[in-house]
């Protein structure tokens, strides 16, 4: 459902698991995606149209597959996102095209092993990441990621989720 007068509720987001491994160790997988997606929208700025993006829950296999194809990188990585290109929507009254966001199991679930974090929290924390690449956010140059990474941190900390980037410093300290 769809709340036309706020711009973060009136994104239609699809959830797609093509990996069981996620709902097998966190059942609540689809309230996590969404609350976090709905952060990111709201917080980065959504769309004044009706839109929509997919969060793909996949493997390691297909984010190498992925990585490999589009950037290059021939390993996984934990989120790749995918805007949709040009931005408009596809015919008149459809929805704007925001994109995917791409998750991988194993790649998440270690990071946040390694981390001492919660799944749950390292993936709404990629969520977010991701959604934000589809809200044109980038963090390729020194004053972009500290805009970006500030505002990860505040819309976590929204969720109740602790700042990802503390944690993962103090881990390797």
């Amino acid at each position: 459902m769809t709340d036309a007068t706020d711009p973060a509720r009136a994104v239609e987001i699809d959830l797609a698991e093509q990996s069981p491994l996620w709902r097998q160790a966190l059942p609540a997988v689809d309230g996590v995606c969404e609350r976090a997606a709905r952060a990111a929208l709201a917080g980065g700025g959504a769309p004044p149209a009706p839109a929509e993006l997919a969060i793909v829950l996949a493997d390691d296999a297909l984010l190498r597959a992925l990585n490999r194809e589009w950037r290059g990188r021939d390993a996984p990585t934990n989120v790749l996102s995918f805007a949709a290109s040009g931005g408009a929507p596809a015919a008149s009254g459809a929805p704007l095209l925001l994109g995917d966001v791409v998750l991988a199991f194993e790649t998440v679930a270690g990071e946040a092993a390694a981390q001492g974090k919660p799944l749950a929290d390292h993936l709404a924390h990629l969520v977010i990441h991701g959604v934000l690449h589809l809200l044109g956010f980038d963090h390729e140059i020194a004053g972009e990621a500290e805009r970006m990474e500030a505002l990860e941190i505040r819309l976590l900390a929204g969720l109740g989720i602790a700042d990802p980037y503390r944690v993962a410093e103090a881990s390797h300290g």
